[in-house]
């Protein structure tokens, strides 16, 4: 399993620091931002594309008609349309979450930002999101670009994950350290 999350790691790396370097080239990172940012919101609204994407059942031609006419529609064009088709051709589709996140870190590197991943059991409404980031940037010493998630099964709370360090204050672990508490107990 880990040589496998290597393995993603190493494409998406690769890919995400390609797009970076064309992008800078071509003055457009933050539109390359902006289109990732849109293609991540709809493999997250859109289970069958979620599928499309995961599944190793659909043929490298079938992804990549299937990708064409997404991004198409979707009018993401430019280096992330072409980043995203050449992916699928190559059968590299499933790296393409990644690739948006290794994307993210190498832009908020180059705008010497931290960027923090933020996992919460409801979206975060915008003045929360503006008061997370004031508060790192508090503690951090420097900007933060946040990087949110949504996992319904923390109940509630936030699990905050900056490098390597992890704040996991969800309802969920609180619940669970209860439970082992009142086990030690009786």
């Amino acid at each position: 399993m880990a040589d496998t999350t290597s393995l993603v790691s190493g494409v998406s790396e690769r890919y995400a620091i390609a797009l970076f370097e064309l992008a800078e080239e071509a003055g457009s990172l933050d539109a390359a931002e902006a289109d990732l940012k849109r293609f991540a919101g709809l493999i997250e609204e859109s289970s069958d594309l979620k599928r499309l994407i995961r599944s190793p059942v659909f043929s490298a031609d079938e992804q990549y008609r299937a990708i064409a006419a997404v991004v198409d529609k979707a009018e993401i064009g430019g280096l992330v349309g072409n980043l995203i088709k050449v992916a699928a051709k190559n059968r590299r589709l499933f790296a393409v979450p990644d690739m948006i996140t290794a994307f993210g870190r190498l832009l908020a590197r180059y705008r010497g930002e931290v960027s923090a991943e933020v996992t919460s059991a409801e979206p975060l409404s915008d003045k929360h999101a503006v008061d997370l980031k004031a508060a790192l940037k508090a503690s951090l010493g420097k900007d933060v670009a946040l990087e949110t998630k949504v996992d319904p099964s923390l109940i509630g709370g936030l699990i905050v994950k900056v490098g390597s360090r992890m704040i996991d204050g969800s309802l969920r672990t609180k619940l669970n350290s209860l439970k082992l508490a009142m086990k030690e107990v009786g």
